[in-house]
């Protein structure tokens, strides 16, 4: 049986994920607070953002960036978006 986490987006008991997703006390803050659906999201928006906006994950600033979006994705407040993108069937 999988494990449910209370998701901090959803507001409710959902699937958890398998594992913390990075080392250190933020994963495993996201692993206690974050469904595995919100986290599968947050994938697919940063991957959007990277490569729409070109962002080189060398760049320490754009680690922070990056960082600084997820918390706002995962905490429902207006995040970043990539300009121009128009999502299928809207």
């Amino acid at each position: 049986m999988s494990r449910t986490v209370q998701c901090r987006k959803y507001q409710k008991e959902l699937p958890g994920l398998a594992v913390p997703p990075y080392p250190g006390p933020k994963g495993q803050e996201v692993y206690e607070t974050v469904s595995r659906q919100a986290w599968q999201e947050w994938q697919a928006q940063q991957t959007m953002l990277i490569n729409e906006k070109q962002l080189n994950l060398m760049d320490p600033e754009t680690r922070s960036y990056l960082q600084q979006e997820m918390e706002k994705f995962l905490n429902n407040e207006d995040y970043d978006r990539a300009e121009g993108f128009v999502p299928p069937g809207a």
